[in-house]
């Protein structure tokens, strides 16, 4: 497993003020993303619609967000987290990057009923959520898959491969992280990991892959195309199926 709940602690919190251009002490740091970023960069090459909107759920540091938009140019990445001080780090983490295709970072909880996208040019293509379900409630997971459900663009990938592969046939849902399989741990580590997430909260804890792909299929998703990571990780993608219908 490549990380850990307080990953994103790293580096002293910004100060507050919703107006302020945060400076380049407000940046947080992920050990794990400079060891995840370019393995996960490599399947989602050939999952990303061409001229499309991501929605990057839960991107706390905002280091992925900065790294996937200098990676993919031909996207635009929106990222988005509920924590402010997080937000500060995405958008300092975006000011350093300066990249015309990453978008300044929205305030969603994917639990929330209704996420604040009207001001999207166009209904995302594509959402990623890294490491995220395993450390939050189960009701995160649910949140995120209904919000998948209700805010992927209709046939959102006419035009696919923002790299150099032939890419999947259409928008969907990527997520990454630690799975069970059948309901038993992968890894030693993975369990390891598990007791250590429960003791802090028993309401956090890897995820079986059959729950969540239930739980995706009961959002209109289709079963996950699964690919195996490093570190005992795996990429999970959801496609929409076509013909798909959004409700913003």
């Amino acid at each position: 497993m490549d990380r850990h709940p307080d990953d994103h602690a790293e580096g002293a919190p910004a100060p507050s003020g919703p107006d302020s251009k945060p400076g380049p002490e407000a940046r947080r740091h992920a050990p794990a993303t400079a060891r995840n970023r370019d393995p996960i960069a490599a399947v989602l090459r050939d999952l990303l619609p061409r001229n499309a909107t991501v929605l990057e759920l839960a991107s706390g540091t905002g280091e992925h967000a900065a790294y996937f938009a200098s990676r993919f140019p031909g996207v635009v990445w929106q990222p988005s987290d509920p924590d402010p001080q997080l937000r500060r780090s995405i958008e300092a983490h975006r000011l350093a990057a300066s990249c015309a295709n990453l978008r300044a970072p929205l305030d969603i909880d994917v639990t929330a009923p209704l996420w604040p996208l009207d001001g999207l040019a166009a209904p995302p293509a594509v959402m990623v959520c890294i490491n995220m379900i395993h450390i939050a409630p189960w009701a995160a997971a649910e949140g995120l898959f209904a919000g998948a459900g209700r805010h992927l663009g209709a046939n959102a990938g006419s035009n696919v491969g923002s790299g150099a592969g032939a890419g999947a046939a259409g928008g969907g849902l990527f997520l990454y992280g630690p799975f069970k399989r059948d309901g038993l741990h992968t890894a030693p580590s993975n369990e390891a990991f598990d007791r250590s997430l429960r003791a802090q909260d028993p309401s956090w804890g890897v995820r079986d892959l059959g729950a969540v792909s239930a739980m995706a299929m009961g959002a209109g998703l289709e079963p996950p195309e699964v690919f195996e990571m490093p570190a005992n990780n795996l990429a999970l993608w959801f496609a929409k199926p076509p013909g798909g219908k959004e409700n913003r």
